[in-house]
């Protein structure tokens, strides 16, 4: 039997653009797909998108951040790595194989958010729109209809 493809989405610090196309494909694809998060250098979560997420029912709040290299060390393998570094960090944006596909999709950094909340709020959550859409058409992309959890976008 054939095992559930393994999706791996990388950035940086795995604090923010990683983790919330993380959690947006895992909320389209249900338990049909493996994902995971990592970083070239995991940091702590944004507490921005920590709130974000909370508007679309996903709780991630004492989450852990993830090395990509622990996850290169114990063999991990993925079927899809989605680099959701932007332009200016693709350089540094970690490298890891895929075995049948690597996306580049470049999002702005939610670190450079500043000013108040509702501010950082005002930055973000565009990103986190962007992100969420980008993620729902990944599921459609690579599973079938009748694979897809009901209701997902």
């Amino acid at each position: 039997m054939r095992s559930k493809p393994r999706v791996l989405a990388i950035c940086i610090h795995n604090s923010a653009r990683s983790q919330m196309t993380e959690e947006f494909i895992r909320q389209a694809a249900g338990d049909r797909l493996e994902v995971m998060s990592a970083g070239i250098e995991p940091g702590s979560l944004n507490p921005t998108v920590v709130e974000l997420l909370k508007e679309d029912g996903i709780d991630i709040e004492g989450k852990q951040t993830r090395s990509v290299f622990d996850l290169h060390a114990n063999g991990e393998r993925f079927d899809y790595v989605i680099a959701v570094c932007d332009k200016e960090a693709a350089e540094a944006c970690p490298i890891f194989p895929a075995e049948q596909e690597r996306l580049h999709w470049p999002f702005p950094d939610p670190s450079k958010a500043e000013g108040s909340l509702v501010e950082k709020l005002a930055f973000i959550r565009p990103i986190r729109d962007t992100i969420r859409e980008k993620s729902y058409a990944f599921v459609r992309t690579i599973l079938p209809t009748d694979d897809r959890r009901p209701g997902a976008r």
